[in-house]
């Protein structure tokens, strides 16, 4: 069990997300409660209103205050508005794109954490031979590959990390969230990826938070245990919304997406099931968003001409 930590208040003047732990990608708690020898986050308030997150310092003799609970509304309406079962139900390729803008939502303790899909890829199934469901294969781990589509398929790699799937139409298909866009419960996310953080380890920015499959788990808490086979259409701590239009902030978030503004790439990491499929075009990632994992700057420059 990790010890307890304790915690001072901050520096108001800090700007930047700030731990003291090495992160390595990876995931040890789905409720943000372990720091192993590093320190957690508060939030402080910075300039013009805007919520800043930096260090906090340890004190033997100070308690660490609970994070604020955010509001869950139980049916959102207009912008935000929950995504339905209808949305999950297209061929993998389309869905993959479909979700590029749509919200994230996780609620943990009664807290609400939220990220933009930013960067997806496409596991096709049948012949794809990077996916789990190549040839039909069929086994308890990839069974949310089967289930009815907007099933949320999480598993875990290498015994600590995770990856975030949604299923689409068609047996065995599945769309990876490679990357998202923070919005809302950054304390939490920079606590989610403490994990390990080292005391002279820079600090991380907004967009660093969740810019790979499994930060993004780390960050919003998404584990095998307490989110894999959950219905995003029904579950009451896991869902996807429709995007609020909010202005641009911080150079992170644009403006709506459109088909002019998704690079399409090959996927990432999977070189080993040979040149045809690890050079298909089954990634897909906003235009210019910083919190992409992996630019490719020749389709981006094939794309702008």
């Amino acid at each position: 069990m990790p010890r307890k930590r304790s915690l001072t208040k901050t520096n108001t003047d800090c700007k930047v997300l700030k731990t003291s732990q090495t992160i390595e990608d990876e995931i040890r708690s789905p409720y943000f409660v372990h720091t192993e020898g590093g320190n957690e986050a508060r939030s402080t308030q910075g300039e013009e209103g805007k919520a800043t997150l930096c260090l906090a310092k340890e004190s033997p003799s100070v308690l660490p205050e609970p994070l604020v609970s955010l509001p869950i509304p139980a049916q959102p309406q207009g912008p935000g508005q929950r995504i339905t079962e209808g949305f999950y139900d297209q061929e993998c390729v389309a869905l993959a794109k479909a979700l590029l803008g749509k919200v994230v939502v996780r609620v943990v303790d009664g807290r609400r954490v939220s990220a933009r899909v930013v960067e997806t890829e496409s596991y096709l199934g049948g012949p794809d031979q990077a996916s789990h469901s190549c040839g039909g294969k069929r086994t308890p781990r990839n069974e949310p590959m089967y289930m009815k589509p907007g099933t949320a398929y999480v598993y875990s790699i290498y015994g600590m990390y995770h990856c975030f799937n949604v299923s689409s139409r068609g047996d065995g298909a599945c769309v990876l969230v490679r990357a998202a866009e923070p919005l809302e419960g950054l304390e939490m996310m920079v606590q989610g990826r403490g994990a390990r953080r080292g005391a002279t380890a820079p600090p991380l920015k907004p967009h660093q938070l969740c810019n790979g499959p499994s930060k993004l788990c780390q960050a919003l808490a998404l584990t095998k245990e307490s989110t894999n086979k959950l219905d995003l259409a029904e579950s009451d701590v896991f869902w996807m919304e429709e995007e609020e239009e909010k202005e641009q902030e911080d150079g992170i978030r644009g403006a709506g997406v459109g088909e002019g503004q998704v690079v399409v790439s090959a996927r990432i990491g999977i070189d080993s099931y040979g040149a045809e499929w690890a050079k298909k075009p089954l990634r897909f990632y906003i235009l210019g968003n910083k919190c992409v994992s992996v630019r490719d700057k020749q389709a981006e420059k094939d794309m702008i001409g």
